[in-house]
């Protein structure tokens, strides 16, 4: 008798124990698929210039959606400072862009994000500081200090070349979209074939057994937030490249699209569990949402009350799945 089978009641027959697929799964299922739907019956929505949008879209939000998943699957929850990381990245890459060059600008811009949110996962790692309570003072801080030291002005890319070369396309696919799957790619590689990525989710899974078992907590922790600030600087620069500036206010509200993206591809809140190919999933349905409500003409505010309440929704099926 095969591992998974058991015998039938007073027959000689095996038979093979599924696990049936959770309510949470077919809830997905469903709404990818009534998704789509709406979409495709959606006017324009399959125009050149609709889904150039909806692929910029993703782009800004998934590379931020990408960091958030090193912070959520390292048993962090998540983090609302990403958005405030981004423009800080953004506005060092315009500065350093023009006064020494492209190079120099991203290699900055990703120092820089890096640096901010390793600096909350030290919190985090060294001290166990509530990583909500650090993201949320840290973004506080990040705004209040680039405030006073930009006036809150914006600053603009200079060199007219750049204006062409950093709105390009690549098989008809906006240039941002192909380095967000790049970035896909690069962290679930990260995720899947390094022992960092393995000791993520060994720590997202229960931080005591890990320590107990011997693994750096404190240096994986750090690793998942810096990792996060990278990611969050990409997001910086793709918006500085397509606006051709920066200001404190990029990424403002990305945040919130992002930490929908994560829970809505399957990300496990607690940690522990989830991948980039599951973001990249939550991404496309998040922003696919937002085009749609953007085509039939709703305001801002009306998109962000329905990103939230997606994200009620899945924290109630999770939890409801939990109690079960």
């Amino acid at each position: 008798m095969t591992v998974g089978e058991t015998p039938s009641a007073g027959r000689g027959i095996t038979r093979l124990r599924l696990r049936p697929p959770s309510r949470l799964f077919l809830v997905r299922i469903v709404v990818m698929f009534v998704l789509a739907g709406i979409a495709l019956a959606t006017p324009s929505f399959l125009s050149a210039p609709s889904l150039t949008t909806l692929l910029t879209t993703i782009s800004f939000v998934g590379c931020l959606a990408a960091a958030m998943t090193f912070i959520t699957i390292s048993g962090n929850i998540m983090s609302f400072a990403l958005g405030a990381a981004a423009a800080v990245s953004a506005m060092v890459f315009v500065v350093v862009l023009n006064a020494a060059g492209y190079a120099t600008a991203v290699i900055a811009a990703l120092a820089a994000g890096a640096a901010v949110t390793a600096a909350q996962g030290c919190l985090v790692g060294f001290l166990r500081t509530n990583p909500i309570i650090v993201s949320i003072a840290a973004n506080v801080l990040i705004y209040g200090v680039a405030q006073r030291v930009t006036n809150n002005e914006t600053v603009q890319i200079g060199d007219a070349f750049l204006h062409s070369l950093l709105k390009g396309k690549v098989f008809e696919a906006p240039v941002e979209f192909i380095v967000f799957l790049a970035v896909i790619a690069l962290g679930q590689a990260v995720l899947s074939l390094t022992v960092f990525g393995r000791n993520l989710f060994y720590v997202g899974s229960g931080l005591r057994a890990a320590e107990t078992i011997g693994l750096p907590t404190v240096r994986t922790t750090i690793g998942a937030y810096l990792w996060a600030g990278l990611f969050a600087a990409v997001t910086g620069i793709l918006l500085a490249s397509r606006f051709h500036q920066a200001n404190m206010e990029f990424a403002l509200r990305y945040d919130y699209d992002a930490i929908a993206a994560v829970l809505v591809g399957g990300t496990a809140i607690q940690g522990g569990n989830g991948s980039m190919l599951r973001t990249l999933v939550g991404v496309a349905a998040v922003s696919t949402i937002q085009v749609v409500l953007l085509l039939y003409g709703f305001r801002e505010e009306w998109r962000l009350f329905i990103t939230g309440l997606i994200v009620v929704a899945v924290v109630i099926l999770y939890s409801s799945r939990q109690r079960q």
